[in-house]
């Protein structure tokens, strides 16, 4: 089940706002959980059991993973007298006895970590890399999550939970557990003790979760059919603007597929009280592909910096240590995302494009290119790259991956190219083309925080989900593409 299926949309949300309501505020977690491995049941009941084993492990680990407090200076050790010597002798032995007591501890804790760390990363490795077949439901999103917990209590950044319930609740949220958002405990932990649930809070939830809607359903799900026709087709058939059609659909129907969902989070989170994190701010709006990474899911990137690149040493210990802690990082990034050896090009790709960035900056030319006519040319660089970069992400073949890039770049000889089949996929595709770059930019969120609370902005956001519904009626749902990482 998803969010843009007529089960979640009409039958379980609605059902589960009227639960959710009537439950009193002590019980609000409880029911949240419920609701939320009710949902997940929904979509993979068989690996249920791994997630709530994995939240029960995890949870227990958490308690003794604090950091013990400081102990305190012993003091009056002597007073030069054979008494005070002795119980000098004492004070220093029991000091010592302390020291040593704290730094068992010590190992013990740390050792608890690393062997968590290593269960929960390598449990995720098995599944994505060893075991054929399909993957654990969210299991890449809720695994950074624990990881992000343990980390941050193991730091001594975040207090450890000790309500199982308002922990497993943390993880098993279903406005974010199978897709993202990925949140930091301390993001939610004042809503987990104490939020609002009201009409308003419904209703300001339903708005984003409206939008997020229809990015997912009137535009990524049509936008894509272009990207589909040109699978259709054959690679080695399609002409090369066609090739470049295709990719600057698949480009927009990725973002509008993700952002959507994340809107829906958002919105959903509102609606219990829950002020998730934005995860797209305008990307496509970029000039670069490093400011792009920085408006891309968000909450992924700030995962790596805060817990893999920073700890590395960041961009503090020299250019060649930065370039590779950027190697690490995006390594990491593609080993995350798939097995597949297009998930490695895509990642070392980006990695060489935003090095090479790096070098522009710091020779003045990126500066130079912000000024005048030429300010024009770091967007088209843009949306060269990006559409290339997310090419070696879909296509898994390698193989079939070679010939389609040939054929962007006309490298690669066609075969049976039909002459004029990209302006037939303009002709049927052009609107849809038009639309998805207006949404690409700030003005549709812009038009939507300034009319959300007007009567006209009402009555078209009734109408664009009630238009949304019939959509998915009439041509069934598709899923999320981040449903597979």
């Amino acid at each position: 089940m998803v969010f843009s299926s007529i089960e979640f949309l009409l039958y379980f949300l609605p059902v589960f706002l009227i639960v959710y309501g009537l439950t009193p505020d002590k019980m609000k977690n409880s029911a949240l959980l419920a609701g939320s491995l009710i949902f997940y049941a929904f979509g993979d009941v068989k690996c249920l059991p791994l997630l709530m084993v994995s939240v029960l492990i995890n949870y227990f680990v958490g308690l003794h993973l604090e950091p013990k407090a400081g102990a305190k200076k012993t003091v009056g050790a002597g007073n030069g007298t054979k008494q005070g010597q002795k119980r000098g002798g004492k004070k220093k032995r029991k000091t010592t006895y302390r020291k040593t007591a704290r730094g068992r501890l010590e190992k013990r804790r740390r050792w608890l970590f690393m062997t968590a760390i290593c269960l929960n990363v390598g449990l995720l490795a098995v599944f994505k890399y060893f075991i054929k077949g399909s993957l654990p439901l969210g299991i890449s999103f809720y695994t950074f999550q624990v990881l992000s917990y343990l980390i941050d209590v193991y730091w001594g950044d975040e207090e450890k939970e000790e309500s199982f319930v308002r922990f497993a609740t943390y993880i098993t949220m279903f406005p974010q557990l199978i897709s993202g958002p990925i949140i930091r405990y301390g993001e939610v932990r004042p809503e987990l003790n104490k939020r609002k649930f009201t009409s308003k809070t419904i209703q300001d939830g339903l708005k984003v979760f409206t939008m997020g809607l229809a990015a997912k359903v009137l535009l990524a799900d049509t936008i894509g059919l272009l990207w589909k026709d040109a699978e259709i087709k054959g690679f080695e058939s399609i002409s090369t603007q066609l090739a470049w059609l295709a990719a600057i659909a698949f480009s927009l129907m990725l973002y509008f597929d993700f952002c959507g969902y994340s809107l829906m989070a958002i919105g959903l989170g509102k609606m219990f009280g829950f002020e998730l994190p934005v995860n797209f701010q305008t990307p496509y709006m970029s000039t670069t592909v490093r400011e792009f990474y920085r408006r891309w899911h968000m909450t992924l990137g700030k995962w790596f910096s805060r817990y893999i690149y920073i700890p590395l040493g960041g961009n503090r210990k020299g250019a060649f240590r930065t370039v590779c802690n950027l190697l690490v990082v995006w390594g990491l990034t593609a080993i995350w995302h798939g097995s597949t050896m297009n998930f490695l090009i895509w990642g070392m790709l980006l990695w060489l494009a935003i090095v090479l960035e790096r070098q522009m900056e710091s020779m003045g030319v990126l500066k130079v290119l912000e000024k005048g006519p030429g300010k024009l040319v770091p967007h088209l660089y843009l949306w060269v790259v990006i559409p290339v970069s997310w090419m070696c992400f879909a296509i898994e073949d390698v193989q079939q991956l070679q010939i389609y890039l040939g054929r962007m770049f006309g490298l690669v000889p066609g075969i049976k190219v039909s002459a004029g089949d990209w302006i037939r996929a303009l002709e049927s595709y052009w609107w849809l083309l038009l639309a998805g770059f207006a949404a690409c930019t700030p003005v549709v969120m812009k038009l939507f925080r300034r009319f959300k609370d007007t009567l006209l902005g009402g009555i078209v956001l009734v109408l664009l989900f009630w238009l949304c519904v019939w959509r998915v009626q009439m041509a069934g749902q598709n899923p999320f593409r981040y449903l597979d990482f």
